[in-house]
């Protein structure tokens, strides 16, 4: 029988997941809904971008000054703070009278995020101290970050259907109000670490992660060339830069680098923004391909991510089947290689490839490899980090995600117009072709994550020898969680 010790981490963890998935499916829950959305409010064809991009820039641009918040102010008062100001800024959406009100809205939500999200995996750890429970929790927040883009997809296109798609933003309200009502019940005070912001490291890093993000942004509307990408990427060059210099010599680092030193962690981040670049490239693509191609509805293309988004849960218990089993690096290595053949499959696409079995398979073998994945890259970059930097991973973690898909869409957005000979409205079977090339690009990206999934295990089966492993188990346990 459950103890009401048990029954409070459940509900904290259900906390934390409902909080995670509301901030990770709005940015793409207006995505079926973009047509609505410029006939209403009057977006031009360049501007509605910024419904978009106006989140990612700041969720990007404050994630690691975020997850240093966390740590210096206690991780549960800034994700309450985080989540409350998150609520707002969806009332102020939902409620938005013109684009510019949208636009601060979304930017808003995004600053937001930046604050509450760092805190979660953070809390997640904490809440968790046993091993075995903790690799429970962070496979089933893996698997939400994982579906996030998918399920707000499908809730867009429902809303969108039958309501308004005011509503996609609107339901954080409620879903906020009871989040900030359990959180101070049943989410663990952290201590506050005694320090300051270091504000040079802080200034350099938002400056830089910013301009990083700005500079993909208008690469895909711009052009590589263009002094608008390569401006930005420059002070971002330079900003990052900066900040390794600065974090190097700093007493407090917003960042500590020796969350590097680990080949496992740094591995899991470049794992990270590849596979995530790939899949939420995929879902932007594929919502389009299903509308302009094959003129489903927002509320069928919604229903089309059904399956992915089934299996990305499922294979939280799948890895728990794995376990005791096989080892992290070794099922890495095999879930991405799943996740291939799924990508390689589905940019066989044409212009009259039926639902079943064309897309329908492909979508499920993906969502098998890439919700696996998933959960072990997180527990990945989450691996043998000390409580005091539990906040600091966790923004890695989540920086890296933001990452790929920032560098994933920009990156894809410049293969797609190449294809379609930048034809602002091309005919179909010249759109099949172009998002078929999309996707043959991201197959390459899941072919990069299989090579950094090797380097992985080669680096692990080297160190085993160097620490004595003779007395330890051959295999070590997948989703071991945090040391």
């Amino acid at each position: 029988m459950p103890t009401a010790t048990t029954r409070g981490r459940t509900l904290g963890l259900a906390v934390i997941l409902g909080s995670q998935l509301m901030m990770t499916l709005d940015t793409s829950i207006v995505t079926t809904a973009l047509p609505h959305l410029q006939r209403e409010l009057g977006f031009t064809a360049a501007s509605l971008s910024w419904i978009q991009n106006a989140y990612v820039l700041a969720f990007g641009g404050l994630l690691l000054l975020g997850a240093r918040a966390g740590d210096l102010l206690g991780r549960r008062r800034v994700f309450i703070g985080g989540v409350a100001a998150f609520t707002l800024a969806s009332l102020l959406a939902g409620v938005a009278p013109t684009a510019a009100v949208l636009v601060v809205a979304r930017t808003l939500q995004g600053l937001a995020s930046a604050f509450a999200i760092p805190s979660t995996l953070a809390l997640l750890v904490t809440s968790f101290p046993k091993p075995e429970e903790r690799s429970r929790a962070i496979a089933v927040y893996s698997a939400v970050i994982g579906a996030g883009a998918s399920v707000g997809i499908i809730v867009g296109g429902v809303f969108t259907q039958y309501l308004s798609w005011r509503w996609g933003l609107l339901v954080n309200v409620p879903l906020g109000i009871a989040v900030l009502a359990l959180a101070p019940r049943v989410l663990p005070e952290t201590d506050r670490a005694r320090g300051r912001v270091d504000v040079p490291g802080a200034v350099a890093i938002t400056v830089g992660m910013s301009a990083l993000v700005y500079g993909l942004v208008e690469a895909a509307g711009a052009g590589w060339a263009s002094p608008r990408t390569l401006v930005p990427l420059a002070v971002a060059v330079t900003g990052i830069f900066a900040f390794v210099l600065v974090e190097r010599r700093a007493a407090q680092p917003v960042t500590p680098l020796r969350l590097f030193a680990s080949v496992q962690r740094s591995g899991a981040y470049v794992g990270r923004i590849l596979i995530v670049g790939a899949m939420f490239s995929t879902f932007y693509f594929l919502s389009q391909y299903l509308q302009e191609v094959r003129g489903y509805g927002a509320l069928t293309t919604g229903f089309a991510y059904i399956p992915i988004t089934a299996m990305f849960f499922a294979m939280v218990y799948v890895v728990r089947w794995l376990q005791p089993r096989v080892s992290r690096t070794t099922a890495l290595v095999a879930s991405l290689a799943v996740a291939l053949v799924g990508m390689a499959w589905l940019s066989r696409l044409g212009a009259h490839t039926p639902f079943f079995p064309g897309l329908l398979l492909p979508l499920l073998v993906l969502g098998v490899g890439q919700g696996i994945a998933i959960i072990l890259l997180t527990d990945l970059g989450m691996s043998d980090v000390a409580p005091h930097d539990a906040g600091a991973a966790s923004g890695l973690v989540n920086t890296a995600h933001q990452l790929g898909g920032s560098v994933g869409l920009a990156l894809l957005t410049v293969v797609f117009g190449a294809a379609v000979h930048h034809d602002a409205a091309p005919a179909p079977a010249l759109a099949a072709h172009g998002f078929a090339t999309v996707f043959q690009v991201a197959t390459g990206f899941y072919a990069l994550a299989v090579v950094v999934a090797v380097v992985l295990l080669v680096a692990e089966r080297r160190r085993r020898p160097l620490a004595g492993t003779a007395a330890q188990p051959e295999a070590e346990p997948v989703a071991a969680g945090v040391a």
